[in-house]
Order: C-alpha cells, then sequence, then structure tokens
C-alpha cells in the first residue's frame, strides 16, 4: 500500500508537468488525412529525451505510405528494460487523428485548458494516451524499487487508416513482441473485445453524355443510387443480428464518401464511393465480405453500360480475450476501484482499433486510458474534442499500479 502511496504521490506531485507535456503533443496537428505524421514523431522523440529515454523511430519506406494514402509515418518504440523474469508490456497510443472539421469553440490544436478539461484534436482519443503511459512509466521507474521484465512504449500513426502501418508494420517486422499490450482506451472501462471493420472503395463506370442529350451516355450516379438503395435497404436485417459480447449490439453499414461527375450538365461516367460495414465478433469477416460484394453487383446486374469494380480498402479482424488478458483486467480493475473508488466493467466496444493487430499475432491485449465514460460525452472526433484532467490523472495512477503489479521483483 506504501508503494503505491509513493506512485500516486509522484503523479500528484507532476501532474502539471504531464498536462504541459499533453498540450504539447496537442498542439502539433496530425491530420489523417493526409497523414504527414513524421513531424509529431520527431517532436514526440525529442521531447521523451528530457526524461533520459531514447525513442526508436522506425520509418515506413516512403512508397508504402504513399501507395496507403499518407504522407510519413514514422513509428516510435521506447524500450525500458528491467532485470530479466519478468514479462515485457507494451503500452501503445496512437498519434494520427481525423482532421478537425468546423464548430470549434476553442482551437483544435491549442491545448487550451477551461474549467477542468484541456480541449483540442486527440484529447481523448488518444493523443491524452501518449501522456498517461509516458508519466505511469516515470512514476514506477521513480519508485527506485526492483522491477523484472520491461515496458516498451509504442507510439504509432494509422490509426484511422486502419493501422497496418503502425503496430501491424511494427509486428510484422519483427521489431517488437510484447507478452502482454494496453492500448489507448477509457478510464471508466477496459475493452476486452471490439468489433470487426470491412471497408470498401465501390467504382461504378458508367460513360459520360452531354446533359441535353442523356441518352448517349450511361448515368453512373443512377446506377450508384440503386447501390446505395440496396445498402441502406439492408439495415433492418442487421439489426436483427444481436452479439453475445456485453457493450456490442449489432453489425452496421454505412456510405461514408461519395465522389463523381464532371459538372452540372454532363451524365456522370464515374462515381466512387467508400462504404463502412462494422462486423460483431461473433461474425465471419470472409462470409460477410462475400455477402456485401454480391448485394452491390446485384442491385446494378444487367443494367446497360454499367461495370462495377470492388476494391477492399480495410479489414480488420475483431478483438477477442486471449490467454493472459484476464490478468490485466484483473489488476485494472483492482487498482481503479482504490483510485477511482467505483467498480469499472470489463466489456466490449462497437468501435475498432489498433489492439486487434496484437491479437491476431496471439498477444493479449486490452484497452484502458485516460477519457470519459462515454465516447459521446467527449466529444471524440467531433468538435470540442476534450478530456478531463482529472480523468487524466486518474488513468496514470491506475496503468502505474497496474504495472507494478506485473514488474515489480
Amino acid at each position: 500500500m506504501q508503494t503505491n502511496d509513493k506512485l500516486t504521490g509522484w503523479i500528484d506531485a507532476h501532474f502539471d508537468e504531464e498536462v504541459a507535456f499533453l498540450q504539447q503533443v496537442i498542439r502539433i496537428p496530425t491530420d489523417t488525412p493526409p497523414g504527414d505524421n513524421a513531424p509529431h514523431a520527431d517532436a514526440v522523440a525529442e521531447m521523451v529525451k528530457a526524461f533520459g529515454w531514447s525513442a526508436e523511430k522506425h520509418a515506413v519506406p516512403a512508397q508504402a505510405v504513399h501507395d496507403y494514402g499518407m504522407q510519413s509515418i514514422t513509428n516510435l518504440i521506447v524500450r525500458r528494460p528491467y532485470q530479466a523474469g519478468g514479462p515485457t508490456i507494451a503500452l501503445n497510443a496512437h498519434g494520427d487523428v481525423v482532421p478537425p472539421g468546423d464548430g470549434w469553440t476553442h482551437p483544435p490544436y491549442g491545448g487550451v485548458i477551461d474549467n477542468g478539461y484541456i480541449y483540442g484534436r486527440a484529447a481523448a482519443v488518444s493523443k491524452c494516451d501518449f501522456a498517461t503511459f509516458i508519466f505511469a512509466v516515470r512514476a514506477l521507474e521513480a519508485l527506485g524499487v526492483p522491477l523484472k521484465g520491461g515496458v516498451e512504449l509504442h507510439f504509432t500513426y494509422d490509426e484511422e487508416f486502419g493501422g497496418l502501418l503502425g503496430p501491424g508494420w511494427l509486428l510484422e517486422q519483427k521489431l517488437t513482441k510484447p507478452d502482454l499490450v494496453i492500448a489507448a482506451g477509457f478510464s471508466y472501462n477496459i475493452v476486452t473485445a471490439h468489433n470487426a471493420c470491412l471497408q470498401l472503395e465501390i467504382t461504378v463506370h458508367g460513360k459520360s453524355g452531354h446533359g441535353a442529350m442523356p441518352e448517349t451516355g450511361h448515368d453512373a450516379l443512377q446506377a450508384a443510387t440503386r447501390i446505395l438503395n440496396a445498402i441502406y435497404a439492408e439495415l433492418p436485417e442487421l439489426k436483427k443480428i444481436k452479439s453475445k459480447v456485453p457493450g456490442i449490439d449489432s453489425p452496421t453499414m454505412l456510405v461514408g464518401r461519395i465522389d463523381g461527375g464532371t459538372n452540372t450538365n454532363v451524365v456522370p461516367g464515374k462515381v466512387v464511393m467508400k462504404m463502412d460495414r462494422r462486423m460483431i465478433p461473433d461474425e465471419d469477416p470472409a462470409l460477410v465480405e462475400a455477402q456485401v460484394r454480391a448485394l452491390i453487383e446485384n442491385a446494378v446486374s444487367g443494367v446497360p453500360g454499367i461495370r462495377v469494380e470492388i476494391k477492399r480498402l480495410l479489414l480488420s479482424h475483431a478483438l477477442r480475450p486471449l490467454p493472459g488478458s484476464d490478468k490485466l483486467v484483473a489488476s485494472l480493475q483492482k487498482n481503479a476501484k482504490e483510485v477511482i473508488g467505483e467498480e469499472i466493467t470489463a466489456q466490449g466496444t462497437p468501435l475498432y482499433a489498433d489492439a486487434r493487430l496484437y491479437g491476431e499475432q496471439g498477444i493479449a491485449a486490452v484497452l484502458y486510458g485516460a477519457g470519459p465514460r462515454t465516447v459521446p460525452e467527449s466529444n471524440a472526433k467531433k468538435a470540442d474534442e476534450r478530456l478531463a484532467l482529472e480523468d487524466l490523472r486518474k488513468a496514470t495512477k491506475v496503468v502505474a499500479m497496474t504495472l507494478l503489479d506485473f514488474l515489480a521483483a
């Protein structure tokens, strides 16, 4: 108990420094797209030098990044090895963000503090956990007690595009193989499972024609409308499918972006749509993809002059509990009860995240970090995204105490 008091005391004593660190992390834009994120990684690598740490910079080859639709990715690994004989625990947070959009009352890259909250894009998801994880590890090391095993901080930069060039790339390149992972999450619940996600790009090819003589063309937009109607007609059926995982409800499907046509007075010759199909952990991704492709193709089957091309943008698998995750959950829950003063749940989430990439390699991963009780109350991915500073403080303490549970010699 005394050790935990020292740990939490250190965090309280250095909390102003932690908040200032988070402000710096928020103030460097990482809008994805366009995804020019190497400058942020360079800055974070420089910032951790102040703690006597060295961050390995792992730049993803430029061609792979460009082919992926982004501009630059440098992933960071900070390794903190202790005595032999304990587990290596990786702490993963992502630095890429969706563009801020409109409607902000505080600057999206200001890191402004107002009435106990810090405002900014990724204040809640997940630049906050750069601060949570770094200051939890610093508190652990400041205790001066013998530790065994090690910690790795993984700061990655393409979660918004699917993580394949973030944790996926680090794992594929065999740059890391931790025993356990805590990935960025929320301070009032532990996420042990999450949905899978299929994203497709649908290109409808027709033939342009003069607006005064539409019969000279084949209208790609008219054909695309048939596909849209087929997709949205399927939603009531998806609502009937229910997950057995607490916290996860039903699959969802939507078209998030449409581009096409050349001018107001021209029959559209080409339309491109991007769609998203969330799969509950109970579903088979291969079967779902086959069904969605058939749905799209059947919608325009037999339409004269129309050809459809379907390209998979992303297939992310579901996160499911693996051996070892129960011990992480038990430790986080015990420590959260002590710090927050209430039982926190372990459950699934309809979101999908980078944690699944560790799970695919057989590494037990859970999501836990600074954040609110629910995603909507933090305005995550919306205007005025914010984090209660007390939630940052609490999460840092819980993570530090959990690391101590696993790594105390």
